[in-house]
């Protein structure tokens, strides 16, 4: 908690608050996270389901984490291949609507300032940039409220990944509602991380 971050600032802990990590939702004795599974099928439906890389779960609080290599923050692959029920009406699009735009239970606008709805021929949409860090949160906020834990999001890059992902990161953090949320949202660097174990 005391890491200086890339972006966010330095907490203190709660000492009383030992965090339990749960890898892609299993903790290290292969149990799983509890109620996440019933968030998943809420928030995502029956296709394929978000992967948040690392639950720390608390005795308050639920941080929620996207690690990262080097690879980009992930992106609509059906925007991208002209499947976006919101925007593309041909053929091969069975849905009339996006179910983050639609359902309560899912929608991004609830936790993210992603203006009005896609329009066909219009620019690329907020929800198709941060695809995938807005469903982590979608996640990560329903899970909280079941666990009745405070939320707090944070990604794990490479530091010489920063450049790369740092104008994507800022614009999603300024589409944040909650404040609350804003002001525990941090990004660490790996290398900082791995310190931790007594590793150079």
């Amino acid at each position: 908690m005391q890491i200086r971050p890339l972006w966010g600032v330095v907490t203190q802990p709660d000492l009383d608050d030992a965090l339990r990590p749960y890898f892609w939702g299993f903790d290290v004795q292969g149990e799983r996270l509890p109620g996440l599974d019933d968030v998943l099928t809420a928030v995502d439906g029956e296709g394929p389901q978000t992967e948040v890389d690392l639950f720390l779960m608390g005795k308050t609080t639920l941080i929620v984490v996207e690690a990262k290599h080097l690879s980009a923050l992930g992106r609509c692959s059906r925007c991208a291949s002209g499947r976006c029920p919101e925007i593309h009406s041909d053929s091969n699009v069975q849905e009339r609507t996006c179910r983050y735009w639609a359902l309560p239970q899912a929608s991004f606008s609830a936790e993210l300032d992603f203006g009005d709805r896609p329009q066909p021929e219009g620019e690329s949409p907020p929800c198709d940039r941060h695809y995938q860090l807005a469903r982590t949160l979608l996640v990560g906020r329903r899970l909280s409220q079941v666990l009745g834990k405070e939320l707090c999001l944070w990604m794990m890059i490479p530091r010489t990944h920063w450049r790369s992902l740092e104008k994507t990161w800022l614009n999603f953090t300024e589409r944040i509602r909650d404040d609350g949320l804003w002001r525990c949202m941090r990004v660490l660097a790996w290398e900082d991380v791995d310190r931790l174990g007594g590793k150079s």
